[in-house]
């Protein structure tokens, strides 16, 4: 196993360093298809290649015109199966992050939660790798107050890194008669000002977690972005009185998460490429929205 996975992962970082080439080339023959189109000479730095690129272009069709990368890749597989997540916590985790992380497993449908112990990380993405798991979720606390999760999608990434702030559980929640049961079907799932690219790269990493839902089912997860601050709400909802009486019923639990770093790798990858980062000069560009307006 391990040296599939050896070789899974070569295999992986091969088509990975093959993007820079397909994209020149890509380039290339975009630039002879337009001098086409508009009747323009050809290029002199391609006039070499041309007849060469223009057989490639005749054989292409829509799929194959334009190149891949592997972002695409990493969620190419995602609809074939339904997600699996192994949730787990920071060692020694204490009884609010324990209630928290126990709350998380009913959030995401399909999930198992593991008790750290005195694991590393490493043997945990090892043994997710060998029983099938598409995603490792890490929850981290400081001073009994959960602070931070890790989104890492296996087997080769990417990986998500989000602060947590303003965690309320349903624990915490004393009027237990406003909130609704805690239902498990699989939710339907809103996500409000994602338009910048890293916003959509955002949403793919956090949509994947969810397997696809049933049209009739009641139950509505919501991530909403102000600010580059994201707003986790979980409601259920009653028609009582026929379609236009709707009741909203928060179900808990709910916190804001704050992306400030993306990974193209998994979790156990000290040297895995960094694709995002937040930078301290991006704390004070007020007007900038890095996920969307």
């Amino acid at each position: 196993m391990h040296r599939r996975n050896i070789r899974l992962r070569r295999e992986y970082l091969y088509r990975k360093s093959l993007e820079g080439k397909e994209r020149l080339l890509y380039e290339k023959k975009r630039k002879i298809k337009e001098a086409l189109e508009e009747g323009k000479p050809i290029p002199t730095e391609l006039r070499n290649e041309e007849s060469a690129l223009r057989k490639e272009i005749d054989l292409e069709d829509e799929n194959t015109s334009v190149p891949r990368s592997t972002i695409d890749d990493e969620y190419a597989n995602a609809t074939e199966k339904d997600p699996k997540i192994l949730l787990t916590t920071s060692r020694n985790p204490s009884a609010p992050l324990t209630q928290f992380v126990k709350e998380l497993k009913i959030v995401f449908p399909n999930a198992q939660r593991m008790n750290r112990g005195g694991q590393v990380i490493s043997e945990i993405i090892e043994t997710c790798r060998a029983h099938d798991f598409t995603d490792v979720i890490l929850v981290h606390e400081h001073r009994g107050v959960p602070d931070g999760i890790i989104i890492s999608h296996l087997p080769f990434g990417p990986t998500a890194y989000f602060g947590l702030l303003n965690v309320v559980t349903r624990h915490d929640i004393k009027d237990k008669k406003s909130m609704g049961t805690m239902p498990e079907a699989y939710p339907h799932l809103i996500f409000d000002k994602f338009s910048t690219k890293l916003g959509e790269r955002t949403v793919n990493i956090l949509k994947h977690l969810f397997p696809v839902p049933k049209p009739d089912t009641k139950r509505i997860i919501t991530f909403a972005n102000q600010s580059d601050y994201i707003s986790f709400r979980h409601h259920i909802y009653e028609k009582h009185g026929g379609p236009k009486s709707i009741e909203l019923k928060e179900v808990g639990p709910r916190f804001e998460l704050r992306l400030y770093q993306i990974k193209l790798g998994t979790v156990d990858q000290d040297e895995a490429q960094t694709e995002w980062v937040i930078r301290p000069y991006m704390n004070t560009s007020k007007k900038q929205n890095l996920l969307g307006d």
